[in-house]
């Protein structure tokens, strides 16, 4: 079957799922093409000395794609595979993952073209300052805020911070957030996603009808997103029967203990290679499982036309960003599973960003009971709306979810556009 599976095209799902919200909205053309398009693209080209007194040439993209709601805002990504594409259809997921979420920020997203693994720390500094500051006039705590995403994390945001107040001569926290507590960073920012992701199932479960405690839940990811979630969700009582990293994925049908294997990962390198409590499954069988929820926490495009229809599980719940492609939908739609999208699912992240940036902003810094309870407020509450409005349409979670975002950040615009336009009058 893996032989048969066109690589997709992220941006194009993104597009297709907007497209579908703008008919529902009936979107004006021009208000339709300025919406779809990134507000700004930018490549960057830089070399760094490496360890062996060698140079090497880096290539990395910020796309900034609206700054309609406020300062446009996303993480930064280290990969290998990190694509013109992908960065774009992540920083559109930003925006829309903001207006559901009701954050005041726009969507944006970065990434640098190369493994972390292959690199020193020394290096990843030096390729990160590089990045800094050939984006220096592009960041800023009031127009582009990163953050970390897949194969970055606390240090990188950390030089990122130190790099753009060198700079500027002064100490400016609020430009980055995911940073260490002791550089400015939020408590319950490390787990934020994978916590708002074990919100949202449970949320999910209480509205459909399902018992906590006889409910199997299947994890792909075994990250920063995966591990908190299945940890927060084995102890809301729910039986997590597989979990799997980028080497092994293991099932238990009796179910995993979470803290345990967690222990044994922390001991054996972050790996969970060897775990004798579980059986080694293909990745792919992980996701064919029939487990009642399954939760994709790792990359995008796992779940398409080429396997959605071997699909075991009743919900999926989107741990990252993307991991169903578009030619997918109508095939789950089909078989009655309910998907509640990345832009819901995995929104934790976000919201405790603008906290940490909010925190900076203010010079506070708030206990994690206070984060935490916040956080939690504020994705009821769009769960609820996403939910209302799935209703009153009669259409699909991810449906509803663009159409309260498209409709949000159209209406802004709109309202932009008129002050705009008065203003410009007044002054003639």
């Amino acid at each position: 079957m893996s032989s048969s599976i066109i690589q997709q095209n992220p941006f194009q799902s993104m597009l297709d799922r907007f497209n579908e919200a703008a008919d529902i909205l009936q979107l004006h053309t021009s208000l339709r093409q300025k919406l779809q398009r990134p507000e700004k693209q930018v490549t960057v080209n830089f070399s760094i000395t490496l360890d062996n007194g060698e140079e090497q040439n880096f290539e990395g993209y910020r796309i900034i794609h609206s700054t309609a709601l406020g300062p446009s805002k996303g993480g930064i990504r280290y990969d290998s595979d990190v694509n013109l594409n992908e960065v774009k259809a992540l920083a559109a997921w930003m925006t829309w993952k903001s207006a559901v979420t009701g954050i005041p920020f726009g969507g944006a997203k970065g990434g640098i073209i190369c493994n972390p693994k292959d690199h020193s720390r020394s290096e990843l500094e030096k390729i990160t300052r590089a990045y800094t500051k050939a984006l220096a006039d592009t960041f800023g705590p009031t127009k582009d805020v990163p953050a970390p995403d897949m194969g970055t994390g606390p240090d990188e945001m950390g030089w990122l911070m130190d790099e753009f107040s060198l700079l500027h001569g002064k100490p400016i926290h609020a430009v980055v957030t995911g940073k260490h507590l002791n550089a400015g960073g939020s408590l319950g920012r490390v787990e934020a996603t994978g916590r708002g992701v074990s919100i949202i199932t449970l949320l999910t479960l209480e509205k459909l009808g399902y018992n906590n405690d006889k409910t199997s839940v299947a994890v792909q990811g075994f990250g920063n997103v995966g591990l908190h979630t299945a940890l927060y969700l084995y102890e809301a009582g729910l039986k997590i029967v597989a979990v799997s990293d980028v080497n092994t994925a293991l099932h238990n049908p009796e179910g995993i203990n979470i803290p345990e294997l967690i222990l044994y990962s922390n001991l054996h390198g972050k790996s969970i290679t060897g775990y004798p409590k579980a059986t080694v499954i293909s990745h792919n069988d992980l996701l064919l499982l029939n487990a009642d929820v399954l939760i994709p926490a790792a990359k995008e495009d796992v779940i398409t036309a080429a396997n959605a229809h071997d699909i075991a599980a009743s919900i999926i719940i989107e741990g990252a960003n993307g991991p169903v492609s578009s030619d997918a939908d109508e095939i789950l739609k089909s078989k009655n599973i309910t998907v509640v999208p990345d832009i819901v699912a995995n929104a934790g992240g976000v919201t405790v960003s603008y906290f940490e940036w909010l925190q900076n902003s203010l010079a506070q810094s708030w206990p994690v009971e206070q984060v935490n309870t916040r956080l939690e407020a504020i994705l009821n509450k769009s769960f609820a709306d996403v939910f209302a409005t799935a209703l009153q349409y009669n259409i699909t979670l991810r449906t509803a979810a663009y159409v309260l975002a498209v409709k949000k950040v159209a209406q802004t615009h709109q309202v932009n556009q008129a002050v705009a336009g008065k203003q410009n009058f007044t002054q003639n």
